[in-house]
C-alpha cells in the first residue's frame, strides 16, 4: 500500500490535477523517506478524502503529485469516542496512539480524581496539542483517511454533564462490572459510543456514581485488570468486532 501523507485541504481536487506536498510532510517525504519521481503516494486531508497518484516532480523539501484517483470515505456510524484519563509515564499517550490505529474517531482527555498527571495553565493546550500530534502520526502509520479529533480536557463534572451524547451510549470500564463488553448490545439507532477509561489508580467510587447517574453503563473486559495504556485500545478492538468492522 502506498505511503500516506497529510495535507491541509484537498477540496476540489480531481483526477488529472497536480497537488503540492510541502512543509514538514514534504520535507519528510523527500529528505527522510527519499521518495522518487514515478513513485506512488497517497495524500489525505484527515477528513475522509484521499488522493492517489505518482510523484511528478521533486524539489528540495517538496514534491508535486499527479493525481490518478480521488476517494472520499464516509464516517463510520456509530462513531467511537475515547475518554482517556490523564496518566503518568506516558501511558495516556500510548493509549492515544494505539486507539488511533484501532480506529477511534474522537479523543477526550480527562482529569480524573486519581490522575497523577495534571494539565494546568500552559500545560492544557500543550498537552492537547501533543495528543493531537500523536493521533496525526498514528493515522499516517495506519493509513487512515480520518484523523481523530482531540478535544480540550474535561473535569469529572464536565464529563458527567455530557457523557451520554444525543442518540449515543456511554460505557465506563470497570474491572468488576456486571456486564461483559463482549456481550453488550449497542442500542438501536445509536450514533456515537463513548468509552471512558480511568487512570492507573482506577476510577473513584463517586465518579462511577456520577457517570452511572448520567446514563453510563459499567462494563468489564474480562477477568484480568489492564493498565490504562492498554484498556482503552483493547475495549475499542472489542467494539470494532461487535460492530462488524473487524
Amino acid at each position: 500500500m502506498a505511503s500516506l501523507y497529510l495535507v491541509e485541504t484537498l477540496d476540489g481536487v480531481a483526477a488529472g490535477d497536480s497537488v503540492a506536498l510541502d512543509g514538514a510532510e514534504g520535507r519528510h517525504a523527500v529528505s527522510v523517506a527519499r521518495v522518487r519521481v514515478g513513485e506512488s503516494l497517497r495524500l489525505g486531508d484527515g477528513r475522509g478524502t484521499v488522493v492517489t497518484g505518482t510523484v511528478a516532480e521533486l524539489g528540495k523539501d517538496a514534491l508535486t503529485l499527479s493525481v490518478s484517483s480521488v476517494v472520499v470515505d464516509e464516517p463510520d456510524f456509530p462513531s467511537l469516542t475515547l475518554v482517556q484519563a490523564l496518566a503518568k509515564g506516558g501511558r495516556d499517550e500510548m493509549a492515544v496512539q494505539a486507539a488511533t490505529e484501532i480506529g477511534v474517531d474522537r479523543i477526550v482527555p480527562w482529569s480524573a480524581a486519581r490522575s497523577v498527571s495534571r494539565w494546568d495553565g500552559p500545560k492544557v493546550e500543550k498537552g492537547r496539542a501533543r495528543w493531537a500530534a500523536i493521533a496525526h502520526e498514528a493515522s499516517k502509520q495506519a493509513v487512515r483517511s480520518r484523523v481523530p479529533v482531540v478535544d480540550a480536557p474535561v473535569t469529572t463534572a464536565q464529563l458527567a454533564a455530557g457523557v451520554v451524547p444525543g442518540s449515543g451510549a456511554a460505557l465506563v470500564l470497570d474491572p468488576v462490572g456486571d456486564v461483559r463488553l463482549s456481550a453488550w448490545e449497542p442500542p438501536a439507532g445509536v450514533t456515537e459510543i463513548v468509552l471512558v477509561v480511568g487512570p492507573e489508580g482506577g476510577i473513584d467510587g463517586s465518579e462511577f456514581d456520577r457517570l452511572v447517574a448520567a446514563g453510563a453503563v459499567r462494563v468489564r473486559l474480562g477477568d484480568t485488570v489492564l493498565r490504562t495504556s492498554t484498556a482503552g485500545p483493547a475495549a475499542l478492538a472489542v467494539l470494532q468486532t461487535r460492530l462488524g468492522r473487524w
